[in-house]
């Protein structure tokens, strides 16, 4: 059964104040709460939840030291015209940032029906990038169904890759 701080936080037990100066200490030595929780159980015998450590460590209210963030790494190996490398030598010696290409325009169109066909949980029309059309619904088992206007039509496979990312794009718009 756990017990109740008198600040309301449960945790699993009550430490006394030499054991709440150790982990004070611990914690302005930079453990980490994972760290916390071994030290607890080894050094005190207290096995803790992790969530109860944090319980704990805010009843203290003693906030873990920061890790020191890291320098990014190079993954370049230093040679600028590494493939992959983030910037690219100018003509005057000086290093600007390389500019990212920009996306292609869709080149797939699609539309949700505003009254959804029957059947269907929802629809809507696709134009793919060959000007030919073809209609869309989604059913109640998540199947999506495509028919096309024009009989035996099949879509370049780049474009029902496409039709597939916009179509994601747009239901997650409507709350789908």
């Amino acid at each position: 059964m756990r017990q109740i701080a008198p600040n309301g936080h449960p945790y699993a037990m009550n430490l006394d104040d030499a054991q709440k100066q150790q982990v004070t200490e611990w914690l302005q030595q930079g453990a980490t709460l994972a760290e916390l929780q071994k030290r607890l159980e080894t050094t005190f015998g207290l096995r803790l939840t992790y969530r109860d450590v944090k319980f704990l460590v805010s009843d203290l209210d003693v906030l873990p030291k920061d890790v020191e963030p890291t320098a990014p790494t190079d993954l370049t190996g230093g040679n600028p015209k590494a493939p992959g490398a983030p910037h690219a030598p100018a003509s005057g010696g000086a290093w600007e940032p390389k500019t990212a290409p920009t996306p292609p325009a869709a080149r797939v169109r699609i539309s949700v029906d505003q009254l959804t066909r029957a059947g269907a949980v929802v629809s809507g029309n696709v134009t793919f990038s060959d000007g030919k059309s073809a209609v869309w619904s989604i059913d109640q088992m998540g199947r999506l169904g495509i028919a096309p206007q024009e009989k035996g039509h099949r879509p370049s496979s780049s474009d029902v890759q496409e039709f597939q990312m916009l179509l994601e794009q747009e239901l997650a718009r409507h709350g789908f």
